[in-house]
């Protein structure tokens, strides 16, 4: 398959006939429009496109060569060089021949010989606008499936630490459970507490990260679903992206009312709402993290809008603490490389890289303000975007 970076190199035009006179004649009149490589049989084409097959994006073949004929070359190239669109020259349109040659060698036209200047350029256009469509698509498609494995390396990550605490509160309630004696009634189970709400307490928390889980796991199913070519664009409002996110996110303790939020610059957002969704979360752990243990810890969630340096309009989701700051030198790493201040707690920096790849491929930016002592300010910039209030 052709490697996506090199989608704008693939523009030659491989021309194969046995006859010289042929090949001189191709590579002048159509020289003029297009990079075209010339190669006198089946055996010299192939090892043309083995050490620069990325370079072409056509391949015209004759049909009638005496070392092979051009339905071995076609066949080699379906099977090794999908990504070439094959046109057929035949001075001999028998109708088997271009029955295999549609069939077999999945050709795009068949061009019979002697070539005419003017149809034979209009063919050559086509199969390379077919060829930048395909392309694109390949891209696309590539772009999809490294988005979807991120996503689900992602998802793993996120998912280990909730489910592990649901493991930690069952099996304190397990432990706890008290051998039946003599005069248990049936059907009743009893446990000992160190105090009054201990174990129903452990077992609502346990409940809250079930249901973080099952959301983040909804979140890669949908991703999964708009990975598909023709999926549906989603719009959410970033007001009811937050107030979601403030619903269901498990927070530990009296976490909640640490964050408050300001969502009255409602505005409708470009993307998948379940990434976003993710960066939200993301964002929220890494705040409550680095607030645990401060006095009068804060989180504020603010919605507004603002002009770029050019003075293009554009919104944004902030999030502000009032927790210790970032360190100058890790700030100015944070939004090029993986970096993080938790490593001992299984922190590895990836979340804000994650991120920044979805808020860049909606046209988006991610910045970061932080002095020392003096909390931490994050963006989510959506650029060129023309958000509506909803």
């Amino acid at each position: 398959m052709l490697p996506a970076e090199a989608l704008d190199e693939a523009r030659s035009i491989l021309f194969v006939d046995d006859e010289a006179s042929s090949r001189k004649w191709f590579a002048l009149t159509f020289g003029d429009e297009f990079t075209v490589v010339t190669a006198s049989g089946v055996s010299e084409a192939l090892a043309l496109l083995g050490q620069r097959g990325h370079e072409f994006a056509v391949l015209v073949t004759d049909y009638r060569m005496p070392e092979q004929d051009g339905m071995n070359l076609l066949r080699a190239v379906q099977r090794d060089f999908r990504h070439l669109v094959r046109l057929l020259a035949t001075a001999y349109a028998e109708k088997e021949v271009a029955i295999a040659a549609v069939n077999q060698g999945k050709v795009l036209r068949i061009l019979e010989k002697p070539l005419d200047e003017a149809p034979t350029r209009e063919a050559l256009r086509e199969a390379l606008a077919v060829h930048r469509s395909q392309a694109l698509e390949r891209a696309l498609n590539e772009s999809r499936v490294a988005a979807m494995r991120e996503t689900l390396g992602f998802l793993a990550h996120e998912l280990n630490t909730p489910l592990a605490t649901v493991r930690g509160y069952v099996n304190a309630v397990a432990v706890r459970r008290l051998p039946a004696g003599p005069e248990t009634p049936p059907g009743i189970v009893q446990f000992q507490e160190d105090h009054p709400g201990q174990l129903v307490a452990a077992l609502e928390s346990a409940e809250r990260r079930a249901l973080y889980c099952q959301s983040l796991v909804s979140t890669f199913v949908q991703s999964a679903r708009d990975a598909y070519p023709g999926a549906a664009v989603q719009t959410v409002s970033a007001a009811g992206l937050v107030r979601s996110l403030l619903d269901e996110y498990p927070f530990e303790g009296d976490e909640r009312s640490w964050v408050d939020s300001e969502l009255s610059d409602d505005f409708l957002l470009p993307g998948r709402r379940d990434l976003l969704y993710l960066v939200l979360c993301t964002l929220t752990k890494n705040a409550l993290l680095v607030l645990r243990g401060r006095p009068e810890p804060r989180l504020r969630i603010e919605l507004g809008r603002d002009a770029d340096r050019r003075g293009a309009p554009r919104r944004w989701i902030r999030f502000v603490d009032n927790g210790p700051g970032i360190a100058p030198d890790v700030l100015r790493k944070l939004t090029r490389e993986p970096v993080t201040t938790r490593a001992n707690s299984g922190g590895n920096g990836m979340g804000l890289m994650f991120c920044l790849r979805v808020m860049q491929s909606i046209n988006g930016a991610i910045e970061i303000e932080s002095e020392l002592g003096a909390g931490a300010a994050v963006w989510l910039y959506f650029n060129r975007y023309e958000a509506t209030t909803p």
